[in-house]
């Protein structure tokens, strides 16, 4: 395609993804069951060792559906301008966290919890930890 035009992007080193993964609030968490995708928004927090998502479990959720589907799940930050990009894949096996939280520290770490047509009482804040089997980023 003689009019097309590319860009190179270049690895990132380790720095540099986990200072994305430490800025990024949230992302975008891919599930796969057989031969069908879902991908959802999701509120992320990286401390260092371990990244977490906060999903918001509705009774009878196609996603939730989806979450326990999945082998192995695929979660991408990212930001594209004009000027630059960059993106970070995680993929891994995902699994609700080890450990309960309390309310002020899932307020702390994760950006308000978004609800579309759900009522509040129906929607709880689960948080899981995706294993970091695979981590890789590339920028322009």
């Amino acid at each position: 395609m003689e009019h097309v035009e590319y860009l190179y992007t270049f690895g990132m080193d380790e720095a540099e993804i986990e200072r994305h993964l430490r800025e990024a609030e949230t992302g975008v968490l891919s599930l796969a069951r057989g031969d069908d995708a879902y991908a959802v928004p999701v509120g992320c927090h990286f401390d260092g060792d371990r990244l977490l998502l906060r999903l918001a479990a509705e009774s009878e959720s196609e996603k939730m559906s989806f979450v326990e589907d999945t082998g192995r799940a695929c979660f991408v930050v990212y930001e594209a301008t004009t000027d630059e990009s960059w993106s970070v894949l995680v993929t891994g096996e995902l699994r609700e966290a080890d450990e309960e939280f309390d309310e002020t520290k899932i307020n702390e770490w994760f950006a308000p919890l978004r609800v579309f047509d759900e009522a509040i009482d129906e929607v709880e804040p689960v948080l899981y930890e995706l294993e970091m089997a695979k981590v890789t980023g590339r920028r322009t």
